[in-house]
């Protein structure tokens, strides 16, 4: 049985960095979904096989229920002997604005592409390792969905209940030896926080700087392995002493 882990929005950011860590730090084959950018996803696909690991690219979109479970099942029945034991979480999109000028469909694309996401992913592979006693699934969540920030009341409702689901699924499925845990960064160096005031923000962070997405990618590679078992529930901030 070929041992595999699936990492959503893996092609760029915080994404491709968690690909990287797990292609060189463990030996599982990797999916890596995108929903765009082709290019992008080749990209990492190369750095991840240039690292001696095997993976393959799964285009789809994370809020499209019918799409995530033809594309998985398809995925599936062709890869009979893979099974999932890691599901990385991490798809999500910002729409920044003042909730009163908030358009429904910047609050309900971002909830979506995080929740319906989580939800749409989990749930194809969640029997298969309740069956199998075996599992490792972490959320990317945020220091916006724990404290909560002004202007991302959008994105600060959906890693918020992020962080709910990851706490109850956790009790759920705990007795199977699946785990569950999310991960809360601060400002970290991304195409996410490029259009940013980097400078002045900086001010605000106790260690003096923004983060790097390799750093994400280590706590990532560390909740998915056999070192983190006794860890489940949790969510673990990595904002640079930002809040805790």
């Amino acid at each position: 049985m070929k041992k595999c882990a699936i990492i959503t929005g893996g092609s760029r950011g915080i994404g491709k960095a968690i690909c990287l860590k797990l292609a060189s730090e463990t030996n599982y084959h990797l999916l890596i979904n995108y929903q765009s950018n082709k290019e992008a996803a080749q990209q990492t696909l190369q750095e991840v096989e240039a690292l001696g690991a095997t993976a393959e690219l799964l285009p789809f979109d994370v809020t499209d229920k019918e799409q995530t479970q033809e594309v998985l099942t398809l995925w599936q029945e062709a890869h009979k002997e893979y099974l999932v034991e890691v599901i990385v979480n991490n798809a999500g999109i910002t729409r920044d604005g003042l909730f009163m000028w908030m358009s429904y469909e910047d609050w309900d694309k971002v909830l979506r592409t995080t929740l319906d996401g989580f939800y749409n992913v989990t749930h194809f592979f969640i029997q298969k390792m309740l069956r199998n006693r075996y599992g490792r699934i972490i959320n990317i969540a945020s220091v916006s969905g724990v404290k909560g920030t002004s202007g991302q009341a959008n994105y600060s409702a959906a890693k918020g209940a992020l962080v709910a689901t990851t706490k109850a699924l956790a009790q759920e499925v705990a007795k199977r030896n699946v785990t569950v845990n999310a991960v809360a960064p601060g400002f970290i160096q991304t195409d996410m926080t490029a259009s940013l005031n980097e400078e002045e923000l900086t001010k605000m962070i106790p260690l003096g700087r923004f983060g790097k997405a390799e750093e994400v990618a280590d706590l990532v590679a560390f909740l998915a392995s056999s070192r983190a078992a006794y860890i489940t529930g949790e969510v673990i901030n990595i904002n640079g002493g930002i809040y805790s």
